[in-house]
């Protein structure tokens, strides 16, 4: 028998181990959760959630990132499966619905392991070891090359990621649209290629007119109209200048105090003022601008002197619109205006209008050369329409964007998580020990993606994944998915449905390690004191974990 002290110990630790257990427990709870209002918005056949926020407002979506971003919840371990969403949009901007539902499903096939008492550790070490292997079975054995001079190629990828969203039966022009853009934005010098879609392809949503009126401009469209009324409202082959500094006379930083001892004195100050003001005009006249744009403020009489010169000018006008104007035409943005030089006029825009569109005023900066920088106009009948059409654009640039810097693909439509689990499954065969079996529960994990393909579109998903088992059973038919539109099994060689390895691989990369991360945690301790209890702290129960 054990002496007191020893069976306490020994009762803690079991207590420990019980505790250590229901908190992983309850992490896969709510991971699941979530994983199950997401699971509807996968495929073409995607249901789209409707989402009010406090202030009364909707969003209507099926992009997994954006509907987490507006969900509020309490659990901690929920809360870092939103994070991955975020995470996977920035990173390569689609697969956000995949990697919340694969990290669902792999936190879900970990239950039982738990259950029967197998240590996390072991657990983690055989998902560690699966990923590695399906990390070198993605890139060296599903993975195909794609030539990314075939326009009518690139086309079909981004189309294949078009499919499950709002905009797909807009999807040929939607496709154009975004690799349009991203084409233009490409930049090449001194051996680095860089695609900065967030900077430099801007959209800008128009209420009104139909969606087929959306178009990608050569060029910059700004919500502005000219500071006067005598100004030109079309240039051709305009000079653009550039400014980050105000046309105004030049007030004091604090309090400023002047004694005025004659009448003329202030005469005085007026025309100090005015001869400033002159000044700064004049350095600008002589480089002989068609257009002007500044992003501070321009005086009334900074205005008289540029009209009397011709000179058209826009005030106000954001940085980030500045910058790619000067991208697009080729100016500078100069901040002061006595180091004006010839060099930072941009001559690069074949066309300067300003055009009124329902009760706005835009300026079109149109036409450009070469331009680096470009606007996507979007026209829809409604703002909840064009926010859900902007978001479908920005999936498609990501997609194009990736294709054009890694160009490897894998096919789509859950086939090439089929090929994985299977190949996976096999290798499971030569892994000794008790290893084997969360490896090969990883490679299971994989089916969720055709299993919900098939779902969404009301198919008999048992039927289904039993064939489509059997199909890649059998050498040469790794390119064998389930069709989002009909639940029916097909080549998605035929059915052009192909998604960049990009995705693919920073989809399961994120999954296994978030599933990873949650299955270590043993406790949670809350910071926060419990209602009522003056010591707080670890005694209550764990933030947004109720209580047993």
């Amino acid at each position: 028998m054990l002496p007191k002290k020893g069976r306490r110990n020994k009762a803690s630790q079991n207590t420990k181990r019980e505790s250590g257990k229901k908190v992983q427990l309850e992490n896969i709870s709510a991971a699941k959760t979530i994983a199950d209002v997401i699971r509807t918005c996968l495929g073409p056949r995607a249901m789209l959630k409707m989402l009010m926020d406090p202030m009364g407002g909707i969003v209507m979506t099926n992009d997994g990132n954006a509907i987490l971003r507006e969900i509020t919840v309490q659990h901690p371990a929920a809360k870092s499966l939103i994070e991955i969403a975020r995470t996977q949009d920035e990173e390569v901007g689609d697969g956000t619905t995949s990697v919340i539902v694969l990290t669902g499903e792999m936190l879900a096939v970990a239950e039982p392991f738990l259950a029967q008492q197998m240590h996390p550790t072991v657990i983690i070490k055989a998902y560690r070891r699966a990923l590695e292997d399906l990390v070198h079975i993605l890139e060296d054995k599903i993975s195909v090359e794609v030539d990314t001079t075939d326009r009518s190629a690139v086309l079909a990828i981004i189309n294949s990621c078009l499919g499950t969203k709002f905009l797909g039966k807009w999807a040929d022009m939607a496709c154009n649209m975004a690799l349009d853009a991203v084409q233009t934005v490409k930049l090449d010098e001194d051996g680095r290629s860089e695609i900065d879609i967030k900077r430099y392809a801007k959209v800008e949503k128009i209420p009104g007119g139909t969606i087929e009126e959306s178009q990608v401009l050569r060029g910059v469209l700004v919500n502005k109209d000219v500071t006067h009324p005598k100004m030109r409202r079309r240039i051709e082959n305009p000079r653009i200048m550039l400014l980050d500094c105000t046309l105004e006379y030049k007030k004091g930083e604090s309090q400023t105090n002047i004694e005025m001892m004659k009448e003329e004195d202030f005469t005085k100050i007026l025309e100090l003022e005015e001869q400033y003001i002159q000044k700064l005009c004049n350095e600008i006249i002589k480089l002989k601008p068609d257009v002007i744009f500044t992003e501070k403020g321009i005086s009334d009489l900074a205005q008289h002197y540029l009209v009397k010169a011709g000179i058209t000018a826009i005030r106000r006008v954001r940085k980030s619109d500045n910058n790619r104007i000067g991208r697009a035409c080729g100016a500078t943005v100069v901040n002061r205006t006595d180091e004006l030089r010839e060099d930072d006029i941009g001559t690069g825009a074949g066309l300067f209008e300003i055009k009124k569109i329902g009760d706005e005023y835009y300026t079109f900066i149109t036409e450009c050369k070469d331009p680096k920088a470009c606007t996507i106009m979007l026209r829809g009948a409604s703002k909840d329409i064009l926010n859900e059409v902007e978001r479908n654009l920005q999936d498609a640039m990501h997609v194009a964007r990736n294709v054009l810097s890694k160009p490897r693909l894998v096919p789509g439509g859950g086939a090439a998580e089929m090929a994985a689990a299977t190949l996976l499954t096999r290798q499971a065969t030569g892994i000794k020990g008790v290893q084997q079996w969360p490896y090969r529960a990883l490679a299971q994990a994989l089916e969720v993606i055709p299993r919900t393909l098939a779902q969404n579109c009301g198919a008999s998903t048992i039927r289904t994944l039993t064939a489509l088992r059997a199909k890649h059973s059998t050498e040469g038919n790794a390119t064998w998915g389930v069709n989002g539109e009909t639940g029916e099994l097909v080549d998605m060689k035929e059915l052009k449905v192909w998604e960049p390895l990009a995705v693919k691989l920073q989809t399961v990369k994120t999954a296994v390690e978030t599933a990873i991360l949650l299955l270590r945690i043993d406790d949670i301790v809350s910071g926060l004191k419990k209602k009522g209890d003056g010591a707080g702290g670890a005694g209550g129960a764990p933030a947004g974990v109720p209580e047993q």
